[in-house]
């Protein structure tokens, strides 16, 4: 199910990030009707379209059970089950919004998402940090220019060829989004370079 220090490619000793565990999203149950009393059935983890952990979910009227197995460090399986409470709060429009409280030992934080390990808990339970607080310059400006090009429709990675240009768009708009694509490019690659460099 994910573990700390699955994630720490740079930055030994440091915090695992949300990145490094498999997570459930309380919105996504909610849009998928996981959340609606009376529920029973599995949710699944892909990579590349192949599944790459699951685990049973029975929906209550406050809550649901979490039912896997799980294992750490290279030790046995083990089985766990246990309720996530489920409340909810009223949005301004109308309505109600889904909210887990984080099932994990005094705790009880009121959270959208949990990740997983020996227990979906919280990220403070997990001591979890966002990858943007890990990134350096040069991942930052690798980031804004694959945002760019996911906007543009390119092929993500900032090391593959451009693309063309979005029938629907403008040529102005065109030409300031690759400009800034450009400038991001090159200061993540100048930031590469002067890591490999050591300087």
């Amino acid at each position: 199910m994910g573990g700390p220090g699955s994630g720490n490619r740079w930055n030994f000793g440091a915090k695992s990030t949300t990145d490094s565990f498999r997570n459930l999203d309380v919105r996504r149950l909610a849009r998928a009707g996981a959340l609606r009393p009376g529920f029973s059935g599995g949710w699944q983890w892909l990579r590349e379209g192949e599944v790459i952990a699951s685990i049973q979910i029975r929906s209550e009227q406050y809550q649901i059970i979490l039912c896997y197995r799980y294992r750490s460090g290279g030790e046995n399986w083990q089985d766990a089950e246990y309720p996530v409470r489920i409340e909810r709060t009223a949005c301004h429009l109308g309505g109600t919004r889904p909210w887990f409280l984080c099932p994990a030992s005094s705790c009880g934080r009121r959270v959208a998402i949990l990740f997983g390990g020996g227990i979906f808990a919280c990220r403070h339970c997990h001591e979890l940090a966002y990858p943007s607080t890990r990134e350096d310059s040069g991942d930052r400006a690798a980031r804004c220019a694959d945002h760019i090009r996911a906007r543009l429709g390119w092929e993500p990675g900032i090391l593959n060829d451009e693309g063309e240009k979005p029938k629907w768009m403008r040529w102005q708009t065109f030409d300031h989004l690759t400009a800034k694509h450009e400038h991001h490019l090159a200061k993540a690659l100048g930031c590469w370079t002067r890591m490999l460099d050591g300087t």
